[in-house]
């Protein structure tokens, strides 16, 4: 294997260089947010020794289980892919970018995964960077804490917050990520004032929260929502402090926790096992961003109407077999809607572009048709680790969808024939 060295804030990193891409994997950008530190913002890692090796992909957050079902079989069930090891400490990112740098260095693409904001990792078998590495574009994939560790709310735990902070522990890893990555991506030929944040369901969720966030100013160049982004969307939903803390006041009745103190240092196990009763009692989603005062400070819809989010260009868009709490899909669908309203608000108040997109390819091998989730296969390049029996055509599919993603990420324009958005012929996209 050959191999590359590079020297960030914390020391110095080994990562595996091939086919003209450097891979540095389980890259550790906060403290392990464990013990005294669960439930609570982030802390920086400390300086390590010697030569630490990025070779291997980093723990995923505990969680439930992800075999079962119908994504189960799409993405977590291939024995060449196996699941890694669950572990609190699992605040790594992974670094996908060319091996040769470059004058004035390559943009930055940091991805932030789905999964209901209770599930997901960003070693999953369909993420990949080398599509993007051969484009002259970084690839940057972010581990988060979810479910309980990410969002767990309650009174105690604003009281003991200096900035009052309740509830977004796992957005505030991504803000933190984010912030690791302004300092230190130009050690991997990384320009850090070119970095796209981009995302999918509860990712692009995320990534919405984030072009809201006061928090990330100045620090995002352009953004990517893909079937969780929008206006009034009918997915997107911040919860309130009150709802937030209802919850978290039940997940300690559930767990058998009497205090804040019992539920910090019970086993991670014993938490991740309270989450069907939690899910029974609930239904829908349980975790989300906070409007705490701190990472939100109102609904992101709130915040589109009174154009008070990143003034950059934006890329939105869904399936047409996409996710819906109505049932409702296609052209009609809430998301395809929100999207379209998001694009109107913007054009009234900003002139950076919003290109807007519709992915309808049926994907070969069932009936599924363009489900949530996936064009994932296609953005990130790795069609050949589907089970699905891919033809040519997905395969040009997923090339043009590469290259108008790296465009964009390269210059707030994704080419190809892709009109921006105005209100006279409210152009969109149709990947097909």
């Amino acid at each position: 294997m050959n191999t590359r060295k590079v020297t960030v804030e914390q020391g110095i990193l080994e990562g595996e260089e091939r086919a003209g891409c450097v891979i540095f994997r389980g890259v550790p950008y906060a403290k392990p947010p464990v013990e005294d530190l669960r439930f609570k913002a982030p802390r920086p890692c400390e300086k390590w020794e010697g030569v630490r090796q990025a070779l291997e992909f980093g723990p995923q957050c505990p969680q439930m289980d992800p075999h079962e079902g119908f994504y189960g079989r799409e993405f977590y069930n291939d024995l060449g892919y196996p699941l890694p090891e669950q572990s609190e400490d699992c605040l790594y990112l992974n670094i996908w970018a060319p091996a040769e740098k470059k004058p004035g260095g390559y943009p930055v693409a940091m991805w932030l995964h789905g999964g209901a904001f209770d599930h997901g990792f960003s070693s999953e078998m369909e993420f990949d960077g080398l599509a993007y590495a051969m484009r002259e574009t970084i690839l940057v994939t972010v581990n988060y804490r979810v479910g309980v560790f990410g969002f767990m709310a309650h009174e105690d735990l604003r009281r003991e917050d200096v900035n009052k902070s309740n509830g977004n522990w796992g957005i505030l890893d991504q803000i933190f990520a984010l912030r690791w990555l302004r300092k230190n991506i130009s050690a991997f030929g990384g320009n850090p004032d070119r970095i796209t944040v981009f995302g999918q369901s509860a990712g692009a969720m995320s990534t919405q929260a984030l072009i809201t966030s006061p928090l990330t100013r100045g620090m995002i160049k352009s953004a990517i929502l893909q079937s969780g982004g929008g206006y009034n969307n009918g997915l997107t939903r911040e919860r309130s402090v009150e709802e937030a803390n209802a919850t978290g006041r039940l997940i300690m009745k559930l767990c058998g926790a009497d205090t804040l103190r019992d539920l910090r240092y019970m086993p991670a196990e014993k938490l991740v096992a309270c989450l069907p009763k939690l899910y029974e009692e609930k239904g829908g989603l349980c975790f989300g961003p906070v409007k705490d005062g701190w990472v939100l400070n109102e609904g992101m819809s709130d915040s589109i109407e009174k154009n008070d989010i990143h003034d950059i260009p934006y890329i939105l868009g869904c399936t047409s077999e996409d996710i819906a709490m109505d049932g409702i899909t296609g052209r009609e669908s809430a998301l395809y809607k929100g999207n379209m309203e998001f694009a109107r608000f913007r054009k009234k108040t900003s002139d950076e572009n919003v290109y807007l997109y519709y992915f309808c390819r049926q994907l070969p091998g069932d009936d599924a048709g363009a489900f949530h989730s996936s064009e994932l296969w296609y953005m990130f390049g790795t069609l050949d680790r589907s089970w699905r029996p891919m033809t040519r055509q997905d395969y040009r599919l997923s090339g043009l969808m590469l290259d108008c993603w790296t465009n964009f990420m390269k210059t707030g324009d994704p080419g190809n024939g892709w009109r921006p958005f105005d209100e006279e012929s409210r152009f969109v996209r149709t990947f097909l």
